[in-house]
């Protein structure tokens, strides 16, 4: 029997002088709660204040388990240079910035030089402001030339909502340039009949690269004004463009500048990043042109307090085969979010996913009409999915303070200006210290302190970081992983190209070293077609449908309401079986609905409305078996390996379980078709005399490998830029292809996305975290702290706790002395 856990499917507006301090006062109810405040909140509590009202009560003071002081920073001006334009400068001066950071004058320097350039600095340490000045300085110059259009730029955001923010900014910022900058959004949300337009008279267009890739590109010769006065290209958020999708980014970006190349425009590249390790190199990586970083952070920041809070173990509940039950971060978030709406401290909650923020936010509401009916409607949901109209609402409410909470998943990590929070309350590890810091960031104004407070989820890492605060404050953060030369990744690509225009020899350098290979792959399926020196597209249908660039593939699952037919939202066809199955609870606008029925040939679920007092969560089973064995080195007798493996996993059931506690209530089987995966992967293998001297029998062995394998995944994103959401694993006690007890870690992404390869290159320090963080568990045989997965398809059969640490404990005794990078 195999053992498997798969995977399921900011702006910082202008810097901190541009910044409006804004006062909330809410009166304060009388409550009796564990740590509820008594007393009317001060209109402008000191961080320190607003945590020990939060910890107040023994209980909830045992639950800190560490409290970081990051003490406040001076900030060091320059000046423009003065090749930027004067009413440029006075324009950003009547924002109220009367002089730059030395980072921002340092970028906007490289800019007009012509060099690419990446600033890697904090969260709301004026970002936008570096890459504006050059930007609205060449648009202004452009909107003077006597003929032809003038200079142009591209803004490029991970997300509509971050686009659509952008607009706001550089239109009140650009304001009295007058018709000088024109900017516009281009995305699936605009108008029809606004699109011509901005094809033909904007001068700044802001867009994602979705449309760049679906939009754009494909129909370059209606851009062509645009293209050939091409000057900039700003990308923000560069730091999410990692794993599958910025593999796609990094494509999609090579077809960009080829096109340019044709009209005759070869546009400077200006990037914008969360503090990352060796920013340049992933820049690069990224643009594949070669960019300089710039990383000191001359901003001031105000005081930020930092707290790890792990939520207590509920002595009167067992979970999984008796395994104590720790009380859910989902609900220690709303105890928390509660409390300082009540406190009237604007308080962004971030929660991994669409349910939770949902969830969240109608327990806070709950809670809050317990107190002053007046209060839930100052707290809503934010997520990705909702209709347009509905995220522009949500955007206006927070950006005029109507809003005084919100739960929210990553959309608003990168999402909109939130300048004006209190506190940021991160439901969970994010994943990366990058989109740790980052989320915490969102906090803080005109250099005011902040508290953020990290909730710890019942897993292993979340616990381990909880525990070892210099895991998180004493090492930097991680690199951008990403791979362009993925071949399910660049060959769609290449077809895409190909349709935009005929691709030639002289292009094979642009698209990678893997090019000439696919190109002969693609012309034997039929796909392409050379024809003298140059490969045709050949298909009637457009190119670029060929891949998703998110990395789901497929169309997204529509889902409807079956009483009325109204369209409620969508959620990716990769993670349909998992999210929106028969049966399933599904969460929207505070509302909750039942899944009566999911269509996977017209992709589209039906739901109604219910009031089920549990959640549920699908379960799966997987097979792999390995294709090719690219590397492996030895460790004592033991194997470390990296390779390519096929993947088979079947969604087959879900649990039940009760709100709040998480106690499983009953499983339901499910008849789903198998899906089958292509990727890489990182496995290792023990032998009989390892398994021996390790005291490791037969009885328990399937354990053991369950138990490493799942606490290995949840210790993978400590070194790799991934949640555990992105990888899988399976166990096997005799695998057919190794003849060996094996553990496989694997990327949950077709061809791989660079994780697991990390996992081989660091393996060694990995797998120690993974002992030690099963060791320190305090509990007994194993929970979901350590060894448990929620999502495991054997619903946590077996697992041994002890085995798996004597079994690490032994395999790292052989390993060797050099990570493998490094050897």
């Amino acid at each position: 029997m195999a053992f498997n856990h798969l995977p399921a499917g900011a702006h910082d507006a202008f810097g901190p002088l541009s910044r409006t301090p804004v006062t909330h006062s809410v009166p304060m109810a009388n409550t009796s709660g564990p740590g509820r405040p008594t007393a009317p909140a001060d209109p402008r509590p000191t961080p320190d204040t607003v945590l020990d009202r939060l910890s107040r009560g023994p209980s909830r003071a045992a639950r800190i388990t560490h409290t970081e002081h990051l003490p406040p920073r001076a900030g060091r001006h320059a000046v423009w240079p003065d090749r930027i334009r004067t009413d440029v400068v006075a324009a950003i001066g009547s924002a109220g910035i009367d002089h730059p950071w030395e980072h921002q004058a340092a970028a906007a320097e490289l800019a007009l030089d012509g060099t690419s350039v990446v600033v890697a600095t904090g969260t709301a340490s004026g970002k936008s402001l570096a890459y504006l000045a050059p930007v609205l300085s060449a648009l202004a110059d452009g909107a003077e030339a006597p003929n032809g259009r003038g200079a142009t730029a591209l803004y490029l955001a991970p997300t509509k909502a971050l686009a659509a923010d952008q607009r706001r900014a550089v239109r009140e910022l650009a304001a009295p340039l007058g018709n000088a900058v024109r900017p516009a959004v281009y995305d699936g949300d605009t108008p029809v009949e606004e699109r011509e337009w901005v094809r033909q008279y904007a001068n700044y267009v802001l867009t994602n690269p979705d449309m760049l890739h679906r939009g754009i590109l494909p129909a370059h010769p209606r851009w062509s004004s645009f293209l050939r006065a091409l000057r900039y290209v700003v990308i923000d958020e560069c730091h999410t463009y990692r794993g599958v999708f910025g593999s796609h980014v990094a494509q999609v970006l090579r077809r960009l500048r080829r096109l340019c190349a044709r009209y005759g425009a070869h546009p400077v590249f200006l990037l914008a990043s969360a503090t990352a390790s060796d920013p340049a190199a992933a820049a690069s990586r990224l643009t594949g042109v070669r960019v300089i970083e710039i990383t000191d952070d001359a901003s001031p920041r105000g005081e930020v307090v930092f707290a790890l809070w792990e939520p207590p173990l509920l002595t009167e509940l067992r979970g999984e085969k008796g395994a104590p039950v720790r009380r859910t971060a989902t609900a220690e978030t709303a105890d928390l979010l509660t409390d300082l709406v009540v406190q009237g401290v604007r308080t962004v909650a971030f929660v991994r996913s669409r349910r939770g923020a949902e969830l969240i936010s109608v327990i806070t509401q709950e809670r809050l009409a317990a107190i002053d009916r007046s209060l839930p409607r100052r707290v809503a949901a934010y997520r990705g999915g909702y209709l347009p109209e509905e995220r522009r609402a949500l955007e206006r409410a927070l950006h005029s303070g109507e809003l005084l909470g919100l739960a929210a998943t990553t959309a608003l990590e990168l999402g909109v200006d939130v300048s004006g929070l209190d506190a940021v309350l991160i439901t969970g590890y994010p994943g990366t210290r990058a989109s740790l810091w980052q989320q915490a960031g969102r906090a803080g104004r005109s250099g005011q302190g902040a508290l953020a407070v990290l909730i710890a989820r019942d897993d292993p890492l979340d616990t381990y970081l909880v525990h070892h605060p210099e895991a998180l404050f004493r090492q930097p953060v991680e690199a951008t992983v990403l791979d362009p030369d993925n071949p399910y990744v660049l060959a769609p690509h290449l077809c895409a190209a190909a349709a935009e225009l005929p691709l030639t020899e002289a292009d094979l350098e642009l698209f990678g070293p893997a090019t000439e290979d696919l190109l002969t792959q693609l012309e034997a399926a039929k796909l392409l077609r050379r024809r003298a020196t140059a490969w045709h597209w050949t298909r009637r249908e457009r190119a670029s449908d060929l891949t998703d660039i998110r990395g789901g593939g497929g169309r997204p699952v529509q889902i409807v309401e079956a009483s009325t037919g109204r369209l409620l939202g969508t959620v990716d066809e990769s993670a349909a079986h998992t999210a929106v199955h028969e049966g399933a609870v599904h969460l929207h606008q505070g509302r909750t609905y039942l899944v009566k029925h999911l269509d996977l040939e017209d992709s589209v679920a039906l739901v109604e409305q219910a009031d089920p007092p549990f959640s549920t969560t699908a379960r799966d089973t997987t097979s792999i078996s390995i294709l090719e064995t690219e590397t492996e080195i030895p460790w004592g007798s033991a194997r470390l390996c990296f390779g390519s493996v096929e993947v088979t996993n079947q969604v087959v059931s879900y649990l039940r379980r009760k709100l709040i506690t998480g106690e499983v209530l009953g499983e339901a089987k499910l008849d789903l078709p198998p899906r089958t995966l292509r990727t890489r992967a990182v496995w290792w293998t023990v032998t009989e005399d390892q398994l021996d001297e390790a005291r490791i029998n037969p009885e328990i062995l399937g354990g053991t490998l369950h138990a490493a394998e799942h606490a290995s995944i949840g210790m993978l994103p400590l070194f790799a830029t991934c949640d555990r959401w992105d990888i899988g694993g399976v166990s096997v006690p005799l695998h057919p292809d190794t003849l060996l007890p094996t553990v496989f870690v694997y990327d949950g992404h077709p061809g791989g996305a660079g994780f697991a390869e990390r996992a081989f290159d660091t393996a060694r320090a990995w797998l120690t975290a993974t002992r030690d963080a099963i060791a320190a568990c305090e509990c007994e045989a194993g929970c979901p702290s350590c060894i448990q997965s929620p999502k495991c398809g054997n619903g946590n059969e077996p697992l041994h706790k002890r085995g798996a640490i004597r079994l690490l404990t032994r395999l790292l005794s052989e390993s060797p002395a050099a990570e493998p990078s490094e050897a």
